[in-house]
């Protein structure tokens, strides 16, 4: 039987495509809850927010401030 020895973790190591973290700005656009994508100012976050709500008006989006730890939701 042959031994399998694991590599040790760094944190240095690729992941594999479609598993890396996400670069988490400070605006944080979310769709029902889940964080989609990130901004850097108020003012892109909500230009991309009001285009996914005007299209798909049974969602709940909001915006995430993550240095105010405030939510904006639209309607």
């Amino acid at each position: 039987m042959a031994k399998m020895t694991m590599p040790k973790k760094d944190d240095d190591v690729l992941l594999p495509m479609g598993q890396k973290k996400p670069l988490l700005l400070r605006f944080w656009l979310q769709v029902d809850r889940q964080t989609k994508n990130s901004f850097e100012t108020m003012e892109e976050a909500e230009k991309k927010a009001r285009a996914i709500k005007s299209a798909h008006p049974n969602l709940q989006v909001g915006i995430y401030d993550s240095v105010e730890s405030t939510q904006t939701l639209f309607t």
